[in-house]
Order: C-alpha cells, then sequence, then structure tokens
C-alpha cells in the first residue's frame, strides 16, 4: 500500500556511484554533446520534462526553466546500462524509505551551467495517481559540482493546507487509508504556490551520491554560480498494486 510518507519522504544513498562511475559518465556526456551539439539539448529545445495543465510544453518551460538548462531523455545506452547496475546495487536501501516502488522510468541527464537552475514545484504521482503506474518518488545523481558550490538542490516543507486537494470519499485502491494528493499547478504559475510559506532544505551531495525525494515534495535547485553542475535523474515507480523489489 502506498503511503503519504513515501511521496513527502528524502533520503541519500552515499556511495551510489564510485569515481570511475562518474568518470565514464561524465566522458560519455561529453562525447554526446560534442557530437550533437550543446544547443540541441538547450537554447534549440521547446519541449521539457514537466507539464502545466492549459500551458503549452515551451511555456511550462518557461515557469520551470527560466534561465533554460540542458536537458536529454535519449541518454546513451551506455549511460543507462550504469545507472541501472548502480540502482539494481542499492535497492534493498531504497525499499526500506519506498517500499512500493519496484521500477523505474528510463534515466534523464540534466546540465546547469552559469545562472541556470529550475524552479520550486511538486511533481504530483504522475501520469494520474487513479492509475498505474504511479510515480513515487525521483532519484537525482550528481557527477559534477559547481566549483564554488552553487546550484545546490533543495527541498521545501510547509504546514499550509493550500498545495493539499480534499481527500477522496473512496481512495483509489493501493492507498493507505487517508491518502492525500496534492492539487494540479504546485509550481511557479500558481498564485497560490508563489504566495504560500515555505522552508527550504539546502542539500550539497557529493558526485556520485544518489538524492531520492517524493514526488509530493517540493523540490528546486539553485541558481549555478561557477562552472557547470551535470546530474542524472530518474523517475521511480509503483508498477502495480502489490509492488516489491522481485517485480523490477
Amino acid at each position: 500500500m502506498i503511503h503519504i510518507a513515501e511521496t513527502l519522504s528524502i533520503h541519500t544513498v552515499e556511495g551510489f556511484l564510485g569515481r570511475d562511475d562518474v568518470d565514464e559518465l561524465n566522458d560519455l556526456m561529453d562525447v554526446t554533446i560534442n557530437r550533437d551539439g550543446r544547443a540541441r539539448y538547450d537554447a534549440q529545445r521547446s519541449d521539457t520534462i514537466h507539464e502545466i495543465p492549459g500551458l503549452s510544453p515551451e511555456q511550462a518551460r518557461i515557469v520551470y526553466e527560466p534561465v533554460s538548462r540542458l536537458e536529454m531523455t535519449d541518454v546513451p545506452p551506455g549511460a543507462q546500462a550504469i545507472l541501472d547496475a548502480a540502482l539494481d546495487r542499492c535497492f534493498p536501501s531504497i525499499l526500506r524509505v519506498l517500499p512500493s516502488v519496484n521500477g523505474h522510468r528510463p534515466w534523464i541527464f540534466l546540465e546547469y551551467q552559469a545562472d541556470q537552475y529550475i524552479t520550486p514545484h511538486a511533481d504530483g504521482i504522475a501520469p494520474n495517481p487513479c492509475t498505474w503506474p504511479r510515480q513515487i518518488a525521483a532519484a537525482s545523481v550528481t557527477i559534477q559540482s559547481a566549483p564554488d558550490g552553487s546550484g545546490c538542490f533543495f527541498v521545501e516543507t510547509s504546514g499550509s493546507d493550500a498545495p493539499w486537494a480534499p481527500p477522496p470519499a473512496d481512495a483509489p485502491a493501493g492507498y493507505a487509508h487517508a491518502m492525500h494528493f496534492i492539487h494540479d499547478g504546485a509550481d511557479c504559475s500558481s498564485p497560490w504556490f508563489n504566495t504560500m510559506q515555505r522552508t527550504r532544505w539546502t542539500v550539497r551531495p557529493s558526485p556520485g551520491a544518489l538524492v531520492l525525494f517524493g514526488s509530493q515534495l517540493v523540490h528546486g535547485t539553485e541558481p549555478v554560480g561557477v562552472g557547470t553542475v551535470r546530474k542524472f535523474l530518474t523517475l521511480l515507480t509503483a508498477e502495480e498494486e502489490h509492488a516489491n523489489s522481485e517485480g523490477r
């Protein structure tokens, strides 16, 4: 059963990637970006992995990425293989915090350069909390940090009732009792979200450490000052009602 605590959790797995893995991933991405050109995944990109109901992909991108960023969804197979192997190794640690997770979506590569960042938002239990699969959390691993320590990842917590929809009279199957779901628009496109008081928790994970954060937890990154921040991201899912590690 999916509990609300999973969707609001944060957890880390230190040593998710070793130094050799980090170096190999950076080399793989250098080759891909040099071959295709950075602009293809940054300035020339009009789509985004994020969606905002009522807005076009380009409008949603401006809300989430005001100064753009590099976003690559067709990650080289060699990189996917390294990351998948690491995820398999550390899956018991993930299950302690996210017991309903039994799958994940393909890895995405993200790169932030000077002044680039992602605005605060919550992903929600996408694509639809009433259907399967259900997105329970995201997992991010940094392979290059900014030399000045900028571009930090953060989560934001709040005691406000504003993000939460009324509890459904009949909760969808697969959720624990009294499950709550956030409203659409838990992002900077919504006046209620922009005025909601929140407390920010900032982290600087070491390269190679995996950071997991629940799908209903507000998160974002601070602007990069100097250099480049590189990371990979995947979305962790419950593929069916009786989720367990054997189903991955």
